[in-house]
């Protein structure tokens, strides 16, 4: 055999690899995500979800009974759960509901009357 049919073979089984290492590398499916997942028990609903800010993923849980929200991050570096930020729902209800207005759910609202017309 001569070197050039050697250069043209083993050319080729180098094209064929990297072709296959290719091929491998953008076939891949992408990495499982959780984003939406919910779940409730008691008082306590959790759901996942993901913050922008170095891609990280957090976790949501909401006290019914409290109206409060904790959420939650895993800080891999230190291996620990920490607290990201504390929301109280039922404030941030109040502060965003106009003056005037009774947040929906909040409290018995006052039956509508009709006033009597005037004349015949």
């Amino acid at each position: 055999m001569d070197s050039r049919n050697f250069a043209i073979g083993v050319l080729s089984t180098t094209a064929t690899i990297l072709l296959v290492g290719v091929l491998l590398l953008y076939s891949r499916p992408e990495g499982a995500r959780a984003d939406g997942m919910t779940t409730s028990g008691g008082n306590y609903v959790v759901t996942v979800g993901s913050l922008t800010k170095g891609d990280e993923e957090v976790v949501y849980v909401v006290d019914t009974s409290t109206d409060k929200m904790l959420v939650f991050r895993f800080d891999g570096s230190r291996r620990q759960i920490e607290i990201v930020q504390g929301v109280d729902l039922a404030e941030a209800r109040r502060t965003s509901t106009p003056p005037g207005q009774q947040p929906a759910g909040s409290g018995p609202s006052k039956p509508r009357t009709r006033q009597p017309s005037s004349g015949p």
